[in-house]
């Protein structure tokens, strides 16, 4: 499982005009499902997302999580992350399932949403428009293979 993670101040996605999902401070997640993930990679890509230490404390410092400053997530589904370029045209070969990852990007939801944090989300499947302000920049990329 891949995730890009973006540090925001705000950021919303919609499909088809409507609004699926908003929020203010805190991640907008892009999470990519692989054919072999596991529950086991959902729960590995959360506990490093909720618990990186990338906003400032007192002193400007990037020290704090998630909850430490009342942040929210905004979750996208994203197969495009499992993308193989060894050719100009990628490959998404290595991507799991529609079926399968939509139980995964499901269950990572609900996990996220038993922590003390608020979660927005995406429509899985769906043509989407992601606007989100980063703060810093600040991008982070999180792949369960990668420990």
């Amino acid at each position: 499982m891949r995730a890009i993670v973006q540090r925001v101040s705000k950021a919303e996605v919609r499909s088809g005009g409507r609004l699926l999902g908003k929020i203010g401070r805190g991640f907008a997640v892009l999470l990519g499902v692989a054919r072999d993930d596991r529950e086991a990679d959902a729960d590995y890509i959360l506990d490093r997302v909720v618990g990186l230490r990338v906003f400032a404390d007192a002193a400007g410092k990037m020290n704090l999580a998630l909850n430490r400053v009342e942040g929210a997530l905004l979750v996208v589904s994203q197969f495009t992350l499992m993308a193989d370029t060894s050719q100009r045209r990628p490959s998404f070969t290595g991507a799991a399932s529609p079926t399968d990852a939509q139980r995964l990007y499901e269950y990572f939801l609900s996990r996220a949403r038993l922590l003390d944090v608020s979660v927005e989300q995406g429509e899985f499947g769906a043509e989407m428009e992601l606007e989100l302000v980063n703060e810093g920049p600040v991008t982070i990329i999180l792949d369960s293979r990668i420990r």
